[in-house]
């Protein structure tokens, strides 16, 4: 059991403390201070007991200068390990800790499986064993400062090393090396890294091409809401740039400078979505880290977390998220205590959740705390009227990116583009675009070069169930546009002035189609 005391900071209340524990008979396995001022003191204490506890807490509140005690998950150095590798183990690249005899002290997983051996095999391996021909230690003592894109050649590879130096001060405050962290960058990957730099550093509203009058009307909307510290509800199919939408809200928030965290429910099993989402403590099942692990809430601390096909999630999980949404707390599987967290839920989906709360399987409070503001991301095939800049956008970008001259596009090929339907929206329509450019040798991207699969429906027509008769078609096609604007217009008044149709209309309709029990 781990406990967070609440204290004053006055010399010789950590002993008094642990002696009212020995008296007790309750050995303290490690303590540490923690808070801004030293306001804390943490204990680790394996062998007690909850039935102890009840009795000990009254006796340690009447210390002097102790404000109160509780059950904390974690120790502040445990937290902070747990950071640190859910940190490393997020990077693609190779990371590695070595000291100044040239032996590695710690590495990510992707340098582990580099070398070949297991990360906790790491510690104590000698790097002359990779790097023969290259003393890093004498390379950090001769800089004593950042080294950036050092050529070395590793497992019949060639890397770009970044190497930061590691000081420590003795007593006589003078710093000495301790060491070095070695990042390696793949070089056959540079350009594909420069231009994912290139991209990153756009990623906000800037980034989001407003080639056509719905999307401009899309950024617009966004911008006002972008600052609302409230629940966020993102609708859209698949490929229309909802994780964009949503991380640029996020940046332009006061939020911006804190975590961004995204999570896609679809596909995961409930148990995996649980640990990812909310973490699991110490010891809580079989194959768990002795460590436990934190979640992705956790680790968005102050920020935002960006929740994909929130319609997709289970029962249980939506319970634990509603009632997160409600005070900001929850357990981490297998814990017995809370934790509360202050992070901003943005949720996106392509489904019709109001239909999915009428049969049951997505809960209606949950959907109205969630649908606090909402954003409705149009399909591609309903923005064809900026498709040509869009295109010459993405032509531009797959250009710089392969590195070749910039094509020019065919009026055949723009106008196969603006009769194609796109399933996959913008996102199809990008992929395509880099494929034709890397496949165009003349100059001039041609209709041949768009690898468009076909489709048995013709652009706006897509998912229509064209079996039955005209009536049946027709009501199809209207139960989709009123499930579609329900969620911006949510009651049968604001829905009828929308259409221009009466308000009895509308929710005789929607009564009809069952998408909502209006209000009138």
């Amino acid at each position: 059991m781990r406990l967070r005391v609440h204290c004053q900071n006055r010399v010789g209340i950590l002993r008094d403390i642990v002696a009212l524990l020995a008296d007790y008979g309750v050995n303290v396995a490690r303590g540490e201070v923690g808070g801004e001022h030293g306001n804390a003191i943490y204990l680790h204490v394996p062998q007690l007991l909850h039935a102890q506890l009840a009795t000990l807490k009254p006796s340690l509140e009447q210390v002097s200068g102790v404000f109160g005690v509780r059950r904390v998950s974690l120790m502040p150095s445990e937290r902070h390990q747990l950071e640190l590798e859910a940190l490393l183990s997020s990077l693609s690249d190779p990371v590695m800790s070595i000291d100044m005899e040239g032996h590695l002290v710690a590495a990510n997983r992707a340098a582990s499986q580099l070398l070949g051996v297991r990360v906790d095999e790491v510690p104590g391996l000698s790097l002359n064993r990779y790097l023969p021909e290259l003393d890093l230690p004498e390379v950090i003592r001769r800089n004593n400062a950042r080294v950036n894109g050092l050529r070395i050649r590793l497992k019949d590879a060639t890397y770009l090393a970044d190497i930061a130096p590691l000081h420590r001060e003795h007593h006589d405050d003078v710093a000495s090396l301790a060491g070095a962290v070695v990042t390696l960058h793949s070089a056959d990957r540079i350009g594909e890294r420069i231009y994912q730099v290139q991209r990153q550093e756009m990623r906000g509203f800037e980034a989001m091409f407003a080639a056509s009058p719905r999307l401009a009307s899309l950024i617009h909307e966004a911008r006002r809401m972008a600052p609302l510290d409230a629940p966020l509800l993102i609708f859209g199919e698949t490929g229309t740039g909802k994780e964009v939408l949503a991380r640029a809200c996020h940046l332009a928030s006061q939020r911006g400078q804190a975590p961004f965290m995204a999570l896609n429910c679809a596909g995961l099993p409930e148990s995996m979505a649980e640990t990812e989402l909310f973490g699991y403590a110490p010891g809580a099942f079989d194959g768990a880290r002795p460590e436990g692990k934190l979640g992705l809430l956790e680790l968005t601390a102050g920020g935002t977390i960006f929740l994909d096909e929130v319609g997709e999630m289970s029962p249980r999980l939506q319970a634990k998220l509603l009632r997160f949404l409600q005070d900001g707390g929850f357990r981490r599987v297998g814990a017995d205590d809370e934790t509360y967290l202050d992070v901003r839920v943005i949720c996106a989906t392509q489904q019709d959740l109001l239909a999915l709360c009428g049969q049951g399987l997505f809960r209606q409070d949950l959907y109205h705390r969630l649908n606090v503001l909402s954003l409705s991301v149009p399909p591609l095939r309903d923005c064809l009227d900026g498709i040509e800049a869009l295109a010459g956008h993405f032509v531009d970008r797959a250009a710089r990116q392969i590195g070749c001259a910039l094509p020019a596009l065919s009026p055949a090929a723009l106008a196969r583009m603006a009769s194609y339907h796109w399933p996959g929206n913008v996102r199809q329509l990008e992929n395509v675009l880099f494929q034709a450019v890397s496949l165009c040798e003349t100059g001039v991207i041609e209709p041949a070069h768009l690898r468009l699969p076909a489709s048995g429906a013709p652009a706006g027509l897509a998912g229509i169930d064209l079996d039955g008769s005209l009536n049946d078609i027709l009501g199809e096609v209207e139960r989709r546009v009123l499930a579609s604007l329900y969620p911006q217009h949510p009651s049968s008044r604001q829905l009828a002035r929308r259409l221009g149709v009466s308000h009895t209309t509308i929710a005789n309709k929607l009564n009809r189609y069952g998408i909502t029990g209006s209000e009138g």
